[in-house]
């Protein structure tokens, strides 16, 4: 399958879950993946789970292994491939970089209230750096360091329930003009290891992290005329049903027919 071949993606956030089953469906389409995980057992799975196509890093690697350092000391290679596809970070394969990146703001995951202006991704650059087409981010804090990496003309998806529609939509106007969607997958009822008993939405069952990730994935590949929008992946939870309401009940008894 070669769906995302030539793609290259960044995964950010959380590993396990829907970032790793989007990562997952992106190396199987032939993408080249980079994924950060958080804990050392998190990258182990990833590892195991994704094989040679793709590179599992610390969150705090991320920016190193795009700015053209290795991250050896907190990355972990699935393999001897060159692949460059992530989830929770961004790409490291041996492409060549086609941009550069800025060499102020601050490094994924660290905090913006320095006094410094955040990076937004649409300043000059002036320092060498791998890019990736598309960017998967469980909010827009993890994302918006990373926007310098993102090429012009890529996508950008966020995977929490917690972005609201006005920011999805405010960080679509701000990179509108260098061709960058950004959209938002809302999963909700998503079954979960060790999870307890939920409420059941309309549906009538859980949802699972691979139908999160393949709304996610369309909205990053498929959608190309749509920016701004969030998309519930709930199971009908922000929607709850309706009974259609009942027909009159008529009173018992005989009625007289009045002419």
């Amino acid at each position: 399958m070669t769906k995302y071949a030539r793609r290259r993606a960044l995964v950010v956030g959380e590993a396990t879950g829907i970032g790793l089953a989007i990562a997952k469906r992106l190396v199987e389409g032939g993408a080249s993946v980079l994924l950060a995980a958080r804990t050392a057992g998190a990258r182990a799975h990833a590892v195991t789970e994704l094989g040679s196509a793709a590179r599992v890093v610390a969150p705090s690697a991320v920016e190193d292994v795009l700015a053209g350092g290795t991250g050896a000391d907190t990355a972990a290679r699935t393999g001897t491939g060159t692949s460059t596809s992530t989830s929770t970070s961004t790409s490291t394969s041996t492409d060549t970089p086609t941009g550069t990146h800025p060499d102020t703001g601050t490094r994924s995951g660290a905090a913006t209230d320095t006094g410094a202006a955040p990076r937004t991704g649409t300043g000059p650059r002036t320092a060498p750096g791998l890019r990736v087409d598309l960017l998967f981010a469980d909010a827009i804090p993890s994302a918006r360091p990373l926007l310098p990496y993102v090429e012009d003309g890529g996508a950008i998806v966020l995977t929490s329930p917690t972005p609201c529609p006005d920011a999805v939509r405010a960080l679509a106007a701000e990179l509108a003009a260098r061709g960058i969607r950004v959209n938002a997958v809302a999963p909700g009822c998503i079954e979960a290891p060790g999870s307890g008993a939920v409420p059941l939405p309309p549906l009538g069952r859980l949802g699972a992290a691979e139908e999160v990730a393949r709304a996610a994935l369309f909205l990053a590949t498929e959608a190309t005329f749509t920016t701004g929008a969030r998309l519930p992946v709930d199971g009908g939870l922000a929607r709850p049903c309706t009974r259609p309401p009942s027909p009159p009940r008529l009173p018992s008894g005989n009625l007289e027919h009045t002419p």
